[in-house]
C-alpha cells in the first residue's frame, strides 16, 4: 500500500488548478487540457462518494471500518494515487505550453494559502491531531520541486520514472533498515516526518509525505511529458458532450475540495439530527 495518511482525508489534485488555469488560443491546447480535467473530474467524483460513505459511517448510518477494512483502505490509496499522478502529469502540460512564473506564482499561492487554511481549521477542529503536512502542503512543495527540476527532467524520462519507482520503494525501505532505534525515533519527530521515512504512523488527521507520494507526481510528470513528445494526439483527444461535467469538476478542483466535506458532513449531521433528534 502507497499511503500513510488516514482514510478519511482524500484530496483532489490542487496543483492542477495550476495546470487548468494554462490556456492558449488554439482549440488544440484547449481540446487537451479537457481531457486532464476530464480524468481528474472522474478522480472528485469518486472521492466525493468515498467522503459521502465515510460521514454516513461518522454520522452512525452506517458501520465501516475505514482505518482497517482493505475495501475502503485501498480505495483511498487509489484515489489519492490519482490525483496526485492527475497533479504530476498537468504540470507537465504547463511546463509545455509555456507557463510564465508569475502565472505559477499566482496559483501556486492558492494552493498554499488553502493549506494554511486546512492548518488553521483543523487546529480548531482537532488540536491534538490537527493537519501539518495534509495533501495540500505536499503538493505545494512537490510542485515546486517539479518546477525547478522541469528543465533537467525533460530530458531524461526514464530517469524520472526511475526515481518515482525508488522513492515509492523507500517507503518499505525505511521500514525495515530504521527499526526502532534513535534513527527511527529522529525520522518520527513532526519535524522530520513530512519527508515519509517513518517506522510509525503520525497522529494526524492527514498526512501525505513525500515518501512515497512524490514518486507518484513524478510518475505523473514523466507519463505527461513522454506523451508530449511522442503521443501528442493522446493529450489532445475530444472529449464527448457527455463528459464536459467532469472536465468542469477538474478545472475547479480546488475550489470543490475546499468546500465539498464541509457540506457533506453538515448535510449528514443535520439528517442524523432530523432522524434521531
Amino acid at each position: 500500500m502507497l499511503t500513510q495518511v488516514m482514510p478519511h482525508r482524500i484530496a483532489p489534485d490542487e496543483g492542477s488548478v495550476i495546470v487548468s488555469a494554462v490556456h492558449t488560443s488554439s482549440a488544440q491546447s484547449n481540446a487537451r487540457l479537457q481531457a486532464v480535467d476530464a480524468l481528474r473530474g472522474a478522480a472528485i467524483v469518486w472521492m466525493t462518494l468515498f467522503h459521502f460513505c465515510f460521514d454516513l459511517n461518522h454520522a452512525g448510518f452506517i458501520r465501516q471500518n475505514f482505518l482497517f477494512d482493505p475495501f475502503w483502505t485501498w480505495q483511498r490509496t487509489a484515489i489519492v494515487s490519482l490525483f496526485l499522478f492527475c497533479a504530476g502529469l498537468g504540470q507537465s502540460v504547463a511546463v509545455a505550453q509555456g507557463q510564465s512564473w508569475p502565472r505559477f506564482w499566482r496559483r501556486w499561492s492558492q494552493v498554499a494559502f488553502c493549506a494554511v487554511l486546512v492548518t488553521a481549521g483543523s487546529l480548531w477542529m482537532f488540536p491534538r491531531s490537527f493537519i501539518y503536512f495534509g495533501v495540500l502542503h505536499a503538493l505545494a512543495l512537490m510542485l515546486l520541486l517539479l518546477r525547478f527540476a522541469a528543465p533537467y527532467a525533460r530530458r531524461n524520462v526514464m530517469l524520472l520514472f526511475l526515481v518515482g519507482a525508488a522513492l515509492m520503494a523507500a517507503k518499505f525501505v525505511a521500514e525495515q533498515a530504521l527499526g526502532t532505534g534513535a534513527l527511527a525515533d529522529l525520522f518520527n519527530q513532526k519535524s522530520l516526518n513530512w519527508l515519509g521515512l517513518i517506522t510509525r504512523k503520525p497522529f494526524t488527521e492527514d498526512y501525505v509525505p513525500l515518501v512515497p507520494w512524490l514518486g507518484v507526481v513524478l510518475w505523473g510528470f514523466a507519463a505527461g511529458t513522454w506523451l508530449e513528445q511522442h503521443r501528442p494526439e493522446l493529450l489532445r483527444i475530444r472529449l464527448p458532450h457527455a463528459a464536459a461535467p467532469l472536465a468542469l469538476l477538474g478545472r475547479w478542483s480546488l475550489s470543490f475540495y475546499m468546500l465539498h466535506q464541509p457540506v457533506l458532513l453538515g448535510g449528514v449531521l443535520l439528517a442524523s439530527w432530523l432522524v434521531h433528534g
